[in-house]
């Protein structure tokens, strides 16, 4: 028999039309920044002012699977967060280890709190009230929600706010612009000084048959020699900018300001956000491993981004997706539907 989740004790005052829902939630993960942002993305459509927590599982504990991972609350490493009651309404989890910490805390809560896990867990997703997985994953069950893009916290409200913010630093008046996002290297595949010029020399076909600006970020994850050859190639052009990580970050200054998006192919995560957009998206690069490739192969083949060449026309937009939101939408409907 299925276990209840926990319901508030007062009447939840929202509708699944209107904003964050009154209850006390947490967001759980291991740590990495990716999978931070999916968790907190998600809980805080979800609910108002979530708790965040950071746990870990010590060896060799943490190499289970979550749903064999026995008394996963008294296994966590001397640094993690400590769960304890009284338990959340609500808990999203996202990664492996967060996962088998998860279902740990709805067995401690007697199955009253609700658990949303971000991300195949790889276990059974029955472990979990609902589980929101990515297309390519291809996971499947009841409880199951299937989202094209990752999740994250980029809104159109911050988007709105990045806009002004940036504006006087980055718009031109009759001059489109260019958003440049670069990635890194992963273990699938590296990003090298070749690409880079590859990425370069498509970049200035586009910018002489279009007049157009460019504004490009890189990331923690970009190689220095890369930052330094895009640099040196741009410097002194008045109508590049390029930022060399310091200061406020332009990130989502770039995606709100753009014409039409450049986001290199490594990251999940960045084509997800550039997608939350309403502006053009290519994606440069190789598809790396075999998953990633079907998650961009499935976009493109959708028509919601196009690889980049430096082609003069843009393609036409595929976002704004808001995967968050749906998920969201699912979590509010079944603690509505409990309510």
């Amino acid at each position: 028999m299925a276990i209840q989740p926990f319901l508030p004790r007062n009447p939840v005052r929202a509708s699944l039309s209107g904003g964050p829902l009154s209850l006390n939630a947490w967001y759980m993960t291991t740590g990495e920044a990716g999978f931070r942002t999916q968790a907190r993305g998600l809980a805080s459509r979800i609910a108002s002012d979530p708790r965040e927590l950071i746990v870990d599982v010590r060896k060799p504990w943490r190499y289970l699977p979550a749903s064999l991972l026995p008394a996963a609350l008294s296994r966590l490493t001397d640094l993690s967060d400590r769960p304890a009651p009284p338990w959340p309404d609500l808990l999203v989890s996202c990664s492996r280890r967060a996962a088998a910490v998860s279902i740990a805390v709805k067995r401690a809560s007697g199955g009253r709190t609700l658990t949303v896990h971000v991300q195949n867990p790889l276990t059974d997703p029955r472990a979990f009230d609902m589980v929101v997985a990515m297309e390519h994953d291809g996971l499947v069950g009841p409880n199951v929600i299937s989202v094209p893009t990752a999740l994250h916290d980029v809104t159109p409200e911050r988007l709105g706010e990045a806009a002004k913010l940036w504006r006087k630093r980055l718009f031109k008046r009759g001059r489109p612009l260019v958003g440049v996002v670069l990635g890194g290297s992963n273990k699938h595949q590296p990003f090298t000084l070749k690409m880079a010029g590859e990425l370069m020399d498509g970049l200035q076909r586009l910018r002489r048959e279009t007049g157009a600006g460019l504004a490009i970020t890189p990331s923690r994850r970009t190689p220095d020699e890369i930052k330094a050859a895009i640099t040196d190639r741009f410097a002194g052009d008045p109508d590049v900018f390029c930022w060399d990580m310091q200061g406020e970050n332009p990130y989502l200054g770039i995606l709100a300001l753009s014409d039409r998006l450049v986001v290199t192919s490594d990251s999940v995560s960045m084509i997800s956000e550039a997608l939350a957009t309403p502006n053009p998206v290519e994606v440069f690069g190789p598809d790396g491993g075999r998953r990633h490739a079907r998650f961009l192969h499935g976009l493109v083949d959708k028509g919601l981004v196009r690889p980049f060449t430096g082609e003069r026309t843009p393609p036409a937009p595929g976002g704004p997706i808001d995967s968050t939101e749906i998920a969201a939408q699912a979590a509010k409907a079944l603690i509505l539907a409990r309510a």
